[in-house]
């Protein structure tokens, strides 16, 4: 999916070098839906060049003197694009947190370690939450235009909210009380 979010970051901001690819990446929390490196990034924009879908349009050196290479997308990476948005855009997955796995087997673990992990998801969740409405908090729709960014932190942060509320419950339920149902969400 990387090669998705370079070609639509270079769309969106033609000239970018990669270096700004990854900030953006990271400004825009985008490791919560694509797992990547810098490493990462590199490879697929040589891997896109190589292919025709982007092209180098200037090097310029930066303040160390090193060269810096811009990119815009081509003809055929703006096909790429389309075939990218319909095969991602089409697909729906269970998703896949691993603590479930974990939690498969919370009957032969000990209790307060279960316990321990599950704080764990819980400080986890509580920061998503938090990076989320800093986000939201920064940004605004402008009017006569859809944000699909930002709904789609908004529902992100909806899940969170549920995925908080369960492991505060199955903790409380391990722990033998009983939580009541929330009005805040933590």
């Amino acid at each position: 999916m990387i090669p998705l979010l370079i070609l639509g970051l270079l769309l969106q901001n033609p000239g970018a070098h990669g270096y700004e690819l990854l900030a953006f990446m990271e400004k825009r929390h985008y490791k919560y839906i694509v797992n990547f490196t810098k490493g990462s990034v590199y490879y697929n924009l040589q891997q896109l060049e190589e292919k025709g879908w982007i092209e180098q349009i200037q090097q310029k050196p930066s303040t160390g003197g090193r060269e810096v290479r811009s990119y815009n997308i081509t003809k055929a990476g703006r096909a790429e694009f389309e075939k990218l948005m319909v095969k991602y855009g089409t697909k729906s997955e269970y998703v896949n947190l691993q603590f479930y796995g974990a939690l498969l087997f919370a009957n032969e673990y000990d209790k307060n370690k279960l316990l321990e992990l599950i704080q764990s998801q819980i400080d986890q969740t509580k920061t998503r939450i938090a990076l989320l409405d800093e986000y939201l908090s920064n940004t605004q729709e402008v009017p006569g235009t859809t944000d699909y960014y930002r709904l789609m932190n908004e529902n992100s942060r909806s899940h969170h909210l549920v995925n908080l509320e369960w492991f505060q419950q199955l903790k409380a339920k391990i722990e033998g009380s009983v939580l009541p149902k929330q009005d805040e969400p933590y």
